[in-house]
């Protein structure tokens, strides 16, 4: 059985999901490609501790501060993918990578010349954990906003209360 339940946030609401012990879904309300990998039999119910502990790492992240913890995940996916969702895991907060830096990595891994950037954007727009696998943190090739299925706007706040976080502390 499938979990939801809703935080307020900031930016408006989210949605979360879990499987019974992980966090398998985090999404802002009606962003592109919400719920996607959800079943359609779900119960809601706030009271898990999963849920618990992911409101408490957005209490803290909509703080301005970084979280010292991660709730558990399970991350349902193909191995490209995943290892797209890997990569963004390690971008420092307050800091961006770009979607080619993400391709030449894999690249490198893989022992090819190249990586398509597109293809990296494809997985990195259809991150089930938006913010704890922050794919806000991805920009263009010249540093520009591209692309972000929470939204423009959410994600240049994002990253502005980031880097003016990180600057304070």
């Amino acid at each position: 059985m499938e979990y939801i339940c809703h935080y307020n946030s900031p930016l408006g609401g989210i949605t979360l999901a879990n499987d019974g012990a992980s966090l398998i879904g985090l999404w802002f309300d009606g962003q592109k490609h919400f719920a996607n990998g959800l079943h359609q039999q779900y119960e809601e119910c706030d009271e898990m501790p999963v849920f618990e502990e992911t409101k408490r790492w957005l209490d803290v992240y909509f703080s301005g501060k970084e979280p010292d913890f991660t709730p558990a995940i399970v991350l349902k996916t193909s191995g490209f993918r995943r290892r797209v969702w890997e990569i963004l895991r390690t971008i420092p907060y307050g800091q961006t990578i770009t979607y080619g830096d993400i391709a030449r990595v894999i690249a490198r891994e893989k022992g090819l010349k190249t990586m398509s950037a597109q293809a990296v954007g494809g997985a990195v727009g259809h991150n089930p954990i938006s913010l704890i696998i922050p794919c806000h943190r991805v920009v263009g090739a010249n540093g520009s906003l591209t692309g972000y299925a929470g939204g423009m706007d959410r994600k240049e706040w994002l990253l502005r209360m980031e880097q003016n976080n990180r600057i304070f502390h």
